[in-house]
This record gives structure tokens, C-alpha cells and sequence, in this order.
């Protein structure tokens, strides 16, 4: 496998090429990920002069049998672009070759565990249909996921529960970039609260922070010295 170096917009000098087969050494980014197909790194200019200190972007991308793993940064010159994004993937395939190894080791549960493991498990009756709480009114109501529905109700196609350790903005956007998707969720490390990454335009980020309201927080919470009985 050869690591392929190409220029956007601007010529790419034999010495960067010659630096980036000594950064991105495949011997040992193989052992990390051995199922790599090809490497690229793409090399552009910012020719706004306001962007000076980040005129020069480096994007490397990293096909493989599994999903693909990008990582890109912008400096003042390439070769700071360079070590910056190289810094990005290497944490990146570190992370997804620990993944790897953490899959492997994991027990499948059987299917009479399943409800002992995962909270809100549907009961199955014996003709392996899901069972669903009865109200007296009549009128069946099921859970999916945390929601109780009665009777037709909204469509759930899917939820999903995450266990998130509180992140920088930074982290989201390279853990945003190690999937592939447009969006990430996490949760700020300063503000402790919800947050969402986006990719907008170009190479722009947007991202919406949710705090909560004052007074809906105040209005739910108990009066000072709780209550007594009579």
C-alpha cells in the first residue's frame, strides 16, 4: 500500500511528500489497523488572508474494511497541518483497534439473560410475542424504551440510551469525524449540560448547547425543608 499525497488548488513540493512518508509511518499504523486498503492526504490552501494562521489544511483519510477514519487540521504551514492531523488519526486508530479488542472479548447473552441485563426488556409469551401491560380501561399499553405507550400512540422506530464522560468541544468534533456522521451529542466538560456538534458548509462547524430553564428547574424542584404530615 502506497500513501497517495495530492494538492487542492496548490502544488505540492517533493520535500512535503517525502515528510509525510515519515510521519505516517504504515508499518505501524498496519498494526493498528491490518486491514487498511489505501491512504490519502490532501493538501489545500485557505487563500482568505484573515485565515492566515490556518491557511494551509491538511486532510488525511484511511480506507479500510471497516469504516472509514478521517482526520484533518489547519495551521499556519502544512507541515504543522501535517503533525496535527497525524496526531488526530493515530489517537483515532488507537481508539477503533481497543474497540476491536473490546468486541471480541465480549459474551453474547443468552436469550433467557437478555431481561436479567437489559433494563425494560420486552416479555416474550410462548409464542415469542412481545406481552404488554393491560390498563382497566381496556385500552393495551406498551413500553419502548423509557416511553409508555397507550394504545396506537407515536411510531418509535428507535432509542438508544449512552453512557457519555463529558467531553471538550474539541473531542466532540474528532469523535464527530471518527464516525462519520454529521452531528455528535455529547456532553460539555465546563457547562456539565447537553450539546450537539453539526457540520455545516465547507470546513465550518456549528453547535447548539441546551442549558436548563431557570424556573421549569425551580418549579420541579421540592420547597426548602420538604414537607411534613399532619
Amino acid at each position: 500500500m502506497d500513501i497517495v499525497v495530492k494538492g487542492r488548488k496548490t502544488e505540492v513540493p517533493e520535500r512535503f511528500r517525502k515528510h509525510v512518508a515519515e510521519k505516517l509511518k504504515l508499518e505501524k499504523i498496519q498494526k493498528l489497523d491490518g486491514k487498511v486498503i489505501s491512504l490519502d492526504v490532501e493538501v489545500s490552501k485557505e487563500p482568505n488572508p484573515r485565515q492566515a494562521d490556518r491557511c494551509d489544511r491538511v486532510e488525511i483519510t484511511l480506507r479500510s474494511r471497516g469504516p472509514v477514519i478521517r482526520a484533518e487540521a489547519a495551521a499556519s504551514d502544512p507541515y504543522a497541518a501535517l503533525d496535527l492531523a497525524a496526531e488526530k488519526l493515530d489517537a483515532r486508530l488507537r481508539k477503533e483497534h481497543d474497540k476491536r479488542h473490546t468486541r471480541r472479548g465480549a459474551r453474547r447473552l443468552t436469550a433467557a439473560e437478555v431481561a436479567d441485563h437489559v433494563p425494560d426488556a420486552a416479555t416474550l409469551n410462548g409464542n415469542g410475542q412481545a406481552v404488554h401491560d393491560e390498563e382497566s380501561d381496556g385500552v393495551p399499553t406498551k413500553k419502548i424504551g423509557s416511553l409508555e405507550i397507550k394504545g396506537e400512540g407515536p411510531l418509535i422506530v428507535r432509542e438508544k440510551t449512552h453512557v457519555a464522560s463529558p467531553m471538550s468541544l474539541d473531542q466532540a468534533l474528532y469523535e464527530m469525524e471518527l464516525v462519520g456522521h454529521d452531528f455528535y451529542l455529547f456532553v460539555d466538560s465546563e457547562t456539565k449540560e447537553p450539546s450537539v456538534v453539526y457540520r455545516r458548509h465547507a470546513y465550518d462547524y456549528g453547535v447548539i448547547h441546551l442549558s436548563t430553564d431557570p424556573m421549569v428547574a425551580q418549579a420541579h424542584s421540592p420547597a426548602p425543608g420538604g414537607t411534613t404530615g399532619s
